[in-house]
């Protein structure tokens, strides 16, 4: 689905668990995320942790979708 956004010109950011996959199926902005059963949060954190991992996250994906790219990307 990104691939196919962002050859429609719609810039995309994949923010994803397992890395190497989204290179494989295409990806050009890519966030980690941060585990496979729970990608954008820590149910083991409090509410104000989980708050800011999460705002964290989302600032990152903003970040990379603002950034003009060459190449696939991956923003730690």
């Amino acid at each position: 689905m990104v691939k196919e956004l962002e050859r429609a010109g719609i810039p995309t950011v994949h923010i994803c668990t397992i890395v190497p996959i989204s290179k494989t199926v295409g990806a050009n902005r890519i966030v980690p995320a941060v585990a496979i059963p729970h990608p954008l949060g820590n149910p083991s954190l409090g509410f104000k942790e989980e708050y800011a991992l999460r705002k964290k996250l989302i600032e990152k994906a903003l970040k990379a979708l603002e950034t003009d790219i060459e190449s696939q990307t991956v923003f730690e």
